[in-house]
């Protein structure tokens, strides 16, 4: 079995299986892939996030407000809280600091993911981290706010093998996306091939970042599977050795998530 341990069920596009998302879903097991954690991004969806999760047997839900959404509302403490009680809520996120495509909401960015690793060390839930262009300040505010018992990952990882390392120390796994099989990202395949094996995940991040060969196509959960045979064969183990401990490093940092793992 294989785990999608970052996707936006939410936003797929569903054409292909006559607008039901069932159908996504359905593809995705039949590719082994066995669970799917879909991540919230705003105010506005984390509802329709947590009800898919409750719909859906083998869906997660992880719930937070993305820095790319700050702008328009964050959570607060006792929103955070309250969703990380829910049924099926197994993190918080996704939070984090983007430089990148947002340099007016900075100092409401970093108010923002530093509430989100305190609620997730108050409740004992890991953090589902964005991070682009803020290296340095991702790393600082991780540390002075972080839980490194629950600790998160890095998801979409596209950083450095220095900042990965950095995340590491503080307990932090690594999320592979689709961009590690682009034949321009060779500093990201090199990351790959140093990541020690449990400490990595893989993700589709879908409906974005459609792995080769099928890039610039919309993404869905059973794209994984190009992923993890991407990484597996960069790191020359078979792709069921890599599905095996990508699966049980997600359960391992994603503790709850166990009592909803499928038989």
């Amino acid at each position: 079995m294989l785990v999608d341990s970052h996707c936006h069920l939410d936003r797929l596009k569903l054409e292909p299986y006559d607008g039901q998302l069932q159908g996504a879903i359905d593809a995705a097991h039949e590719r082994g892939i066995g669970q799917m954690l879909c991540i919230s991004i705003s105010l506005d969806n984390v509802e329709t996030v947590i009800d898919i999760a409750h719909r859906y047997p083998s869906v997660l839900a992880s719930v937070g407000v993305h820095p790319c959404d700050v702008s328009a509302g964050t959570a607060s403490r006792e929103q955070l809280t309250e969703w990380a009680g829910r049924h099926k809520v197994v993190a918080i996120g996704e939070t984090g600091l983007d430089y990148y495509h947002e340099t007016d909401s900075i100092e409401e960015q970093k108010a923002s993911f530093a509430l989100h690793l305190e609620v997730a060390g108050e409740v004992g839930l890991p953090v589902v981290v964005h991070t682009r262009d803020a290296r340095q300040d991702t790393l600082a505010l991780i540390k002075a706010h972080g839980n490194p018992e629950h600790a998160g990952v890095l998801h979409c990882f596209t950083e450095s093998w220095e900042m990965a390392q950095a995340a590491m120390d503080m307990n932090y796994y690594i999320s592979l996306s689709g961009i590690v099989t682009f034949k321009n990202a060779k500093e990201l395949q090199e990351v790959a091939r140093k990541m020690p094996l449990e400490r990595l995940l893989v993700e589709t991040d879908s409906p974005y970042l459609a792995p080769v060969p099928y890039r610039g196509k919309p993404n869905e959960p059973k794209n994984v599977r190009e992923v993890a045979q991407f990484v597996a064969d960069s790191k020359g183990i078979s792709y069921d050795e890599l599905a095996e401990i990508t699966t049980a490093n997600f359960y391992r940092l994603f503790s709850r998530a166990q009592q909803y793992r499928p038989v």
